[in-house]
């Protein structure tokens, strides 16, 4: 359960990104003159958050299914947080990453294969499913509570304030009950037969219709930031530092 290498350095890359925010300027975000400096360290310390963040996720999944009885998941390395265990670096890594660049929107990365025959309880199958999005929420609002609690830089607000709403967006999409995403898997083992049947068939293709309208069915895409963002704000974040986050993260549209 030691946290590998590969985590700790995607780690210090946030921390460098954040270290380059904090001496960026960003009194000249809405300009056309935007200080490299501040966009590199937006775009680092977020997309190197992002990364570690889906290594969380996948240990909440891994780390309640070992407590529920399922031991291979330390023989896989579910345990490490090593974000290498849990994908394919195109599918799981690359794709969402450049998902998120150009639309903004978190897709789910990472995947833990769980021998749900060994765990103990139905109930059991369910928290595994959502201890993944769960670590999501609790990540956006650790993020928002040290943006609140610590004084620092403008620039470094804007990017944890933005990381964090990804947190919170992350959260709400993979918490939909929809065959794929981890609201089904929660709700799965109390479904009948036919249900789960269907839900086996439907987890190919239903999480890529849903992000296909949120891609091009804009009150799709809009429901989820008014829903984001109330959310958001009652954890406490910092709703005009996020969007000011999400214009230094995604510099090419301005």
């Amino acid at each position: 359960m030691r946290p590998s290498p590969v985590f700790l350095g995607i780690l210090g890359l946030a921390v460098a990104g954040g270290v380059m925010a904090a001496f960026g300027d960003a009194t000249v975000l809405y300009v056309n003159n935007k200080d490299p400096l501040l966009i590199a360290g937006v775009v680092i310390l977020v997309a190197a958050g992002w990364v570690a963040s889906l290594s969380l996720h996948e240990f909440g999944h891994a780390i309640v299914a070992y407590r529920g009885g399922d031991g291979s998941v330390a023989h896989k390395g579910y345990l490490t947080l090593d974000v290498r265990k849990y994908t394919d670096p195109v599918l799981s890594i690359i794709l969402p990453l450049v998902f998120l660049v150009i639309g903004g929107i978190p897709l789910p990365g990472g995947a833990v294969w769980i021998n749900r025959g060994a765990l103990r309880t139905r109930g059991t199958s369910s928290w595994v499913s959502l201890a993944g999005p769960l670590s999501n929420l609790a990540a956006g609002a650790a993020l928002s509570l040290v943006v609140s609690l610590i004084p620092m830089a403008r620039g470094l607000v804007i990017a944890l304030s933005f990381l964090a709403l990804l947190q919170v967006m992350a959260f709400l999409l993979n918490i939909l009950p929809i065959p794929g995403l981890d609201g089904w898997g929660a709700i799965e083992p109390y479904l009948s037969p036919q249900a789960r049947d269907f839900g086996a068939k439907a987890r190919p293709w239903a999480p890529m219709i849903l992000f296909a309208l949120l891609w091009f069915f804009p009150p799709a895409q809009e429901a989820l930031r008014v829903s984001s963002s109330w959310v958001f704000e009652n954890l406490g974040g910092n709703l005009l530092g996020a969007y000011d986050g999400q214009g230094a993260f995604m510099f090419w549209r301005h």
